[in-house]
């Protein structure tokens, strides 16, 4: 009897221990006033790019871009039908208005106008590394739909678990990956 009330205290202690560990480890980002700072050092020559908007609202954008919640995971692909990756995703969003946007994540590097990410504004685009932060290189992006207070949240395709096309904040996981905010469009 005594093992079974003590065996839920203890992995509630464990448990406490572990998220203060992941809590205090030192990422490749620093906050400042809730502020998110990268610390990417970035390795690959991008040419500039200019992505003209025509006039089209960043918020008919995004609503658009929610419609495609749910739709599936795959790497490669600009096509909803089969499913899309993260640029392929951005591609076909910015396509439906015929606004012309660079098909691969890195090709973003040096488009647009950079913004601090407390600045950001629905419509804008925020960079993140791939998997590994220390890449140097752009490897995944989405779209801001949202930033309350510093609470920023963007929607993106998403290869992890399936989850595909899906809203996220800056958890600490992408924290660490943080490269940049870009604004395509002009200020609403």
């Amino acid at each position: 009897m005594k093992i079974n009330i003590i065996y839920p205290f203890t992995l509630l202690i464990i448990l406490f221990a572990l998220q203060s560990c992941s809590s205090s480890r030192k990422s490749g980002t620093k906050r400042n006033d809730g502020e998110i700072k990268s610390t990417v050092k970035l390795t690959k020559k991008i040419p500039a790019v200019n992505i003209r908007t025509k006039g089209v609202a960043a918020a008919d954008v995004v609503a658009f871009a929610k419609t495609l919640q749910g739709t599936r995971y795959q790497y490669g692909s600009a096509n909803p039908d089969k499913g899309l990756d993260c640029s392929g995703f951005i591609w076909y969003v910015f396509n439906h208005y015929s606004i012309k946007v660079p098909r691969i994540s890195s090709d973003f590097t040096n488009a647009g106008k950079e913004v601090p990410i407390k600045e950001s504004m629905p419509g804008d685009l925020i960079l993140f590394t791939g998997s590994n932060p220390k890449s140097g290189v752009v490897g995944h992006m989405g779209l801001i739909t949202k930033n309350q207070k510093n609470n920023v949240e963007f929607i993106h395709s998403a290869s992890g678990g399936g989850k595909g096309v899906m809203i996220s904040g800056m958890s600490e996981y992408f924290i660490t990956r943080f490269v940049k905010v870009i604004r395509v469009f002009d200020k609403e």
